[in-house]
This record gives structure tokens, sequence and C-alpha cells, in this order.
């Protein structure tokens, strides 16, 4: 049994694009062509590869097929590239000829990324990528504890992930720690710690968290977000009882945290200034640090070689 190549990259541009519609849009062809190509697909696989809803999913068959037309298409590009044909289009036979030149044809390359990374450090590598890559970039923001999940599955090609251990079929290479602390402002803590008869010189930090923090708002970024829960675990608390809030995007969560809505850990290159400033002062305990890796497909690939070594020179000048 063989899967048809074409028939393959239609599936995985339904995927992409959410529709029947929008990938008929993207391929040039009707719906009821890209319909009746999945349909064909379906019909010699024997299996349900998608699910008809908005935006359209891909089951698990489905998934298996849509990362073979996504491998296709990254060896495909590095195929062409050693060509010279995507990389120097403009001097290739049309342009020899008199006629324009045709753009390259950019591969799209799913990554992902965890929030706080890609609010800060991740973004600077891939725009440096697909400054000499025909390459855009479909990003999938989750907790570095799950990233990993979306490797397994084929929705992605690489990923920042805490999991140091290899996905199957993937390589990892260590990036760097990304070090949070327990911040708040100082009228945060005035408000909060009122009563509770501590005092601390300017630029202390207490070993270990205050004990009226276990009653305070915190800001949580989503309900898998568990730094705030296990600083107060780690510290004697239980973590249930404190009011939270629920800011989930990196930038507002640190914002939430820096106009006082409750104490959050934030990493140092979205607190250092503000700390200096005294805008926002250390609440106490131990950093912590949280270990980054980056996997990706196991592939002789060039373009996802080039992601990674990018991915990798950033996160030297921005972790720890």
């Amino acid at each position: 049994m063989q899967i048809p190549l074409d028939l393959a990259r239609t599936l995985a541009a339904v995927i992409d694009e959410g529709t029947f519609d929008a990938a008929a849009r993207r391929l040039r062809l009707t719906p009821s062509a890209v319909s009746q190509r999945v349909k064909t697909l379906e019909q010699q696989l024997g299996r349900v590869l998608v699910v008809r809803s908005k935006p359209a999913r891909a089951t698990e068959a489905g998934a298996a097929v849509v990362r073979l037309a996504r491998q296709l298409a990254l060896l495909e590009h590095d195929a062409l590239a050693e060509f010279g044909l995507d990389a120097d289009h403009a001097g290739g036979p049309a342009a020899r000829s008199g006629q324009p030149a045709a753009a390259p044809r950019h591969v799209t390359i799913p990554l992902a990324v965890n929030a706080d990374s890609l609010a800060t450090w991740f973004l600077p590598a891939l725009a440096r990528v697909a400054l000499v890559h025909p390459v855009v970039f479909d990003l999938h923001r989750d907790d570095q504890d799950f990233t990993a999940g979306l490797l397994e599955s084929g929705t992605v090609m690489g990923a920042v992930t805490s999991q140091a251990t290899p996905v199957a079929g993937c390589l990892v290479r260590p990036l760097g720690v990304m070090r949070y602390e327990a911040v708040a402002t100082p009228a945060y803590l005035a408000r909060w710690s009122a009563g509770h008869g501590e005092s601390r010189k300017a630029g202390s930090v207490a070993s270990t968290l205050p004990a009226w923090l276990a009653h305070a708002p915190l800001v949580d970024f989503d309900r898998r977000d568990h730094l705030q829960h296990d600083a107060l675990q780690a510290a004697g608390f239980d973590p249930e009882r404190a009011p939270r809030h629920y800011v989930p995007a990196s930038n507002d969560f640190a914002s939430a945290v820096k106009l006082g809505l409750g104490w959050g850990m934030l990493p140092e290159f979205q607190s250092s200034a503000e700390l200096e400033r005294g805008e926002l002062v250390r609440l106490g305990g131990a950093p912590v640090g949280v270990p980054l890796h980056w996997q990706q497909w196991n592939l002789s690939s060039p373009l996802l070689d080039a992601v990674a070594d990018e991915l990798a020179r950033e996160a030297r000048n921005t972790l720890v």
C-alpha cells in the first residue's frame, strides 16, 4: 500500500488551514476537489483521517499522514535548495530568458513553544532564519511541560520543552535555564503584609516566602501553570487556599503582577528593570530554574538545523 503524496499534501493543507474551503484557496482547487481528494485517501487507507469540524482536526491516523506530508515538504525544500532553485531563483531559466522569475515556494514549519519564551527570546531567532530562507512558521503555544506532546502527535516539527528525554524519532539539545523569582509591587507588599509584623530592609530577600502569602492573591497563567503553586507548596503552605487571577498571556501576566493584581513568578528578563527601579520587590524564596530543551524531528534537514542553530544561539545570549 502506498500513500499518494498529492493526497497527503491536500490533507495537510486542510489541517493547516482549518477548513476545506481555505485549503482549496491555498491549493487553487475547488472545495469539492479537496473534499474528493481527502475522501479518496480515506478509502485507500481504510481510515477516517479528518474530523470534519471547525476547525478541521486530524484523527490519530490522519496525524500520521500529515506528519509524512510535512516531512516530505521539508525534504523537498532542502533538495531544491541544494540545486539552488529556491535560494537563487532569480537567476534560473525564467530569469535568463527575460521572463519574470517565480517567487520561491515557502515551506511551512510548525513549532511549539512555551509562552514566556515566545514573549521574550524566541522570535528574534526565527526572524533571522526567515531572512535567508523561504519559510513561514506556524507556532503553537503551550506550557513547556506539554509541548513535547505536540511532537509525539506529529503536530509540530520542533518544540521548546522542559523534557530532556528525546521523544521517539526526535533529537534533543539543551538550551539553558529560565529563572523565575517571586515578585510583587511595593504597594501589594505593604497591603497584604500589614498586621503580620514582618519588616524587611531595602534590598534584602528572605530565604522563604512569608506566611501571609498563603492567603494573598496570586496570578496564574492558566490552570496548568504550577510555578506559583509549587512555590507555595515548597514553603509549606496550602496552595489551594490562595485566591488567584488567571491571565493567559505572558506579557499580560507580567503586567498584572506589575500593576499589583497579585504576586507571581516572573522570569528575570521580565522583572530585572523593575526590580532595579524599585517598582517590584522580591518576596523571598530561592529562584526557580526551569531547564529548557530543543527537540526536533530526527531528519537530515539543513533548514530545520538552521532553525535549531539560531534558537540555540539566541538562548545562549538570553538564558542562564
